[in-house]
């Protein structure tokens, strides 16, 4: 299984398929197409029942069950990868048997991945650990989730495994910009309950997840002839935009300043110049008082740059992403309670991991469909010193395909 695994993983990385918040289709970019269609191909030869690539971009595969009366689950994973990095021309390494030490990268001599900044890796001694070359992101966050389903389906389709019951396989489009599950028709779906692998370490199961919303702030400013700025009052959006940075309480809402169960005001995007500028932000917390809160700040903040600027207008405007799936699976923790049961049958120690973020789940948890997230191997996402173990992919897809079994003797009330 590990070859097979490995190879695919290989492959799907190597196509770009990073998403792209500034684009109004659906999939945001055209190379998620191209992943898409390519797995929707593989399911089909694999012989995967109703394979279906939909307008919007999503591939819908079943697995066809021995268990008539068994909940029907469904497993997703995402296909894009985060615009936070380079994402073209991925070149993955193969670190055979990793036995300790730094690991050096061939087109940034500069970077280093050694248990100091990833004390993950001790426990990867022994493993076949992948990363980039150091110039790109590895795109294991979700393409390691794509490769263990595509492998879990190879293998149930092949029959060796117990009996389970009919099994939903769902590719998303654009989850790292929050629109993974905006088009997916639910009733189509047709399922109980699911999961999404797009979880970290071995034994990782998330069922707690921040809540997230996105706010535009747009400030417009006077713009004249700079030689003439003083006298013909100009009010500048861009320098106004920066005091309104600067302003925010850094210490308590800044990422980089915050761990644990902490949330933040985090600037994603500026853009402009003296007559217009617009800064894009991510509000989190796991609490929604907390999430409140945020959301005074920044308006706050707002308000007080509008009345000490009377020439200029700021605009502050929210809207809601996704909330933590907490708030629904408390109400029924059988979801997690299996996941649980499937991770200590691999002799692994379950770990409950709140995602400092959001997943598909988040969104499918609130619209009906309980999805907790389990883990898929992958550590240090969204940059150049990302790296996935295969024997823990291998490790996911053995996971799910226990999952299935259990659920098919315990079937839910």
């Amino acid at each position: 299984m590990a070859d097979t695994l490995l190879s695919r993983f290989l492959r799907y990385v190597q196509i770009d398929t990073q998403s792209d918040e500034r684009s109004n289709t659906c999939p945001s970019t055209e190379n998620q197409w191209v992943l898409q269609r390519l797995l929707k191909s593989e399911l089909e030869t694999l012989g995967a029942a109703n394979v279906r690539l939909t307008d919007a971009g999503y591939v819908i595969a079943t697995i066809p069950g021995s268990r008539p009366k068994a909940p029907r689950l469904a497993f997703f994973a995402h296909v894009d990868t985060a615009p936070d990095f380079c994402g073209t021309n991925v070149k993955p390494v193969v670190h055979r048997n990793y036995q300790g030490g730094p690991i050096k990268f061939a087109d940034n001599p500069r970077l280093v991945l050694d248990e100091t900044v990833a004390p993950e890796l001790l426990k990867a001694r022994g493993k076949d650990i992948v990363t980039a070359s150091g110039a790109t992101l590895l795109g294991a966050d979700d393409k390691a989730g794509v490769a263990v389903l595509m492998t879990l389906a190879e293998l149930l389709l092949k029959g060796r495994r117990g009996k389970h019951g009919d099994i939903r396989l769902c590719f998303t489009p654009d989850e790292e910009i929050g629109r993974g599950v905006e088009k997916l028709d639910l009733r189509e779906l047709d399922a109980d309950v699911a999961y999404t692998l797009d979880g970290g370490a071995p034994g990782e199961i998330c069922w707690e997840t921040f809540s997230g919303d996105a706010a535009l702030v747009e400030i417009e400013g006077v713009s004249t002839h700079p030689g003439e700025a003083g006298t013909k009052g100009m009010v500048s959006a861009l320098h106004l935009a920066a005091k309104l940075l600067c302003a925010l309480p850094r210490e308590k809402c800044a990422p980089e300043s915050t761990t644990g169960r902490q949330g933040f005001i985090h600037p994603t995007r500026v853009e402009g110049g003296v007559e217009r500028a617009i800064i894009k932000f991510i509000l989190r917390d796991f609490d929604l008082d907390g999430l409140e809160q945020k959301r005074v700040i920044l308006k706050g903040l707002c308000r007080g740059l509008q009345a000490g600027t009377p020439g200029a207008r700021v605009t502050c405007k929210i809207r809601k992403q996704y909330r933590n799936m907490a708030y629904w699976l408390k109400k029924d923790m059988r979801p997690v309670e299996r996941a649980r049961e499937a991770i200590r049958a691999m002799g692994l120690e379950p770990n409950d991991h709140p995602i400092r973020g959001g997943t598909d789940g988040s969104r499918l948890t609130e619209n009906g469909l309980p999805t907790p997230n389990l883990f898929t191997g992958m550590h240090n996402i969204h940059g150049p010193l990302e790296w996935v173990a295969v024997q823990d992919m291998e490790l996911a897809v053995k996971t799910c395909a226990k999952l299935a079994e259990i659920w098919a003797q315990k079937p839910r009330r």
